[in-house]
């Protein structure tokens, strides 16, 4: 029993030698059992490296050198990322006036896509059927835009792609969740939702009218 107790008294003490005091600070190196590649080679920025001729570890792309993504296929031409085209910016070419509508072609796979993209970041917001009054009403944000609006309705495409990119009053940016081609299909959709809300029977094409009941 002795023994027992002589190997828990060092059980405990080696345990709390090793874990029992973190999170208090000290100029001694910690004990790492498992470093977790918290230190690495690695080059950080603007550190000096002599294996390059200047002597900079910090290196320019090479000339020439233009980031591209698999581009898509815009009509009868091929758009890149980089490119200032009105695919990418939702303005006319060399203007600022806004593209008036989508400037690719609108499927039912493309439509899809964008009821998905747009469940995922607007609905929260918005609502899944763009009135205004989606979930973050609740928590006091009342300040969202119903896209039901009639001004939002006339709105331009480009417009409403130009706010999906770089936000507007307390709507955040999200270009870096939506790709533009995923931002013109959230706009497919959401002129799918005003198209739902606001269209007329006179609007319903006459083969479709004849399936509905009276």
């Amino acid at each position: 029993m002795r023994y027992f107790l002589v190997g828990f008294f060092v059980l405990v003490v080696g345990v709390v030698a090793v874990a029992g005091f973190r999170g208090s600070y000290t100029k001694n190196t910690p004990i790492e059992l498992f470093p977790d590649m918290d230190r690495q080679p690695k080059l950080r920025p603007q550190e000096p490296n002599k294996f390059f001729a200047d002597g900079l570890a910090s290196r320019l792309p090479v000339a020439g050198t233009v980031s591209r993504s698999p581009g898509v296929q815009v009509g009868d031409e091929k758009v890149f990322r980089h490119q200032t085209h009105p695919f990418n910016t939702g303005k006319l070419a060399g203007k600022t006036n806004f593209v008036e509508i989508i400037p690719t072609a609108v499927t039912a796979q493309f439509l899809e896509r964008g009821q998905q993209r747009y469940n995922i970041y607007c609905s929260p917001c918005h609502s899944s059927v763009g009135d205004g009054k989606g979930v973050t009403s609740k928590y006091g944000m009342t300040a969202t835009a119903n896209l039901h609006d009639p001004r939002i309705v006339k709105m331009a495409d480009g417009e409403i792609f130009n706010t999906i990119t770089l936000g507007k009053n307390t709507m955040l940016p999200y270009a870096d969740k939506l790709e533009p081609s995923d931002r013109w299909a959230v706009i497919s959709y959401v002129r799918a939702l005003q198209r739902a809300r606001l269209a007329t029977k006179d609007e319903v094409p006459a083969d479709i009218m004849a399936t509905l009941k009276k």
